[in-house]
């Protein structure tokens, strides 16, 4: 099949046209490169554009013939989305409903949909598809949004339709074609691993105090690659008028502790880090249920280790630190 991935050029987009590609589809990437890299298009045609350029979408579609739609394009940071809620739900709420309508204009009825575990909010146990969603930032509240919208364009439109609410992705490929490069970067494994290489002075751990076993946040991390297949794997339970969604995660909480404890362990570097207040929007613990996903999808995480997953940054990190802009 031919897919469309919008926000391709990103973190995980251009892992899910790597695992595409393998899988024998044709990625088609469609990115406006504010986050993404172009030097990340590797599988399949590059489209620089928009997801609110409606027009330019539906002739895309209809001009590649495309067969489905993997949407990631999306604004990501809980703290940006707390100060600027408005571009939040420009991009992910405006901008999806843009995708969306260009999809009916050019007959596109397959979407697998990129969304999040910030969809419920504060739970204090392994959340499964069954978990009430209150999301306590815009970011959450933006995704849980599409999801409605995907619901109901299902039933009035037909539009088969999978959202996957992925917990913290981590890792980077394993052949070291594609890695994890944002700038700025926010995310607790790179930024660690930007200290043990020297490439920042220390680490900040934001929240000392919460209700945790060591008083600092806990996730469930999960595999760029893993989160890869199950996006294609997600392709083949596409079903007419109908919306699913699954989640997927590990089912293992690592506090922030834990995940430097490990990172000065595999890297042998000693990582400086200090305490600071607490960020609005971040629940204490995420932890994942992702039984239905592993018997819907088929699907079983080949890098479930925290382990791998920093090995694999870290290799990473070491072969490009020279190209790095770290801030």
């Amino acid at each position: 099949m031919k897919i469309l991935v919008t926000g391709g050029a990103g973190f995980i987009g251009s892992h899910a046209c790597k695992a595409l590609k393998a899988a024998g589809h044709e990625p088609v990437v469609l990115d406006n490169l504010r986050t993404g890299h172009r030097w990340a298009v590797k599988y399949g045609p590059f489209e620089h554009g928009d997801i609110l350029e409606t027009t330019r979408l539906a002739r895309l579609l209809e001009q590649h013939r495309i067969d489905a739609v993997m949407h990631f394009a999306a604004l990501a940071y809980v703290g940006e989305s707390i100060d600027h809620p408005d571009i939040y739900y420009q991009t992910n709420v405006a901008g999806s409903l843009s995708l969306l309508n260009a999809m009916r204009m050019a007959g596109v009825t397959k979407i697998v949909f990129s969304s999040t575990c910030a969809t419920f909010g504060n739970v204090d146990h392994p959340i499964s598809e069954a978990t009430p969603q209150n999301p306590i930032n815009p970011y959450g509240a933006s995704k849980l949004m599409i999801e409605r919208v995907l619901q109901d364009y299902a039933a009035a439109y037909g539009i088969a339709s999978v959202a996957l609410r992925y917990f913290n992705a981590a890792g980077s490929d394993p052949d070291g074609e594609l890695g994890e490069i944002h700038e700025p970067e926010t995310h607790l494994i790179p930024i660690t691993l930007f200290a043990a290489a020297g490439l920042r002075e220390k680490l900040s751990v934001f929240g000392t105090d919460y209700d945790t076993p060591d008083g600092t946040c806990v996730r469930d991390y999960i595999h760029v690659c893993d989160l890869a297949d199950a996006h294609v794997s997600a392709l083949d339970v596409l079903e007419d008028g109908r919306f699913k969604a699954f989640n997927l995660g590990n089912g293992n909480g690592f506090s922030v502790r834990q995940v430097i404890d490990r990172a000065q362990a595999i890297t042998g570097r000693e990582i400086a880090w200090e305490a600071c207040g607490r960020r609005p929007g971040d629940p204490p613990t995420l932890v994942a249920d992702a039984t239905a996903a592993r018997a819907a999808l088929g699907w079983t995480p080949r890098y479930p280790e925290l382990d791998d997953m920093i090995a694999h940054a870290w290799r990473y990190l070491e072969d490009r630190r020279g190209e790095l802009i770290v801030s």
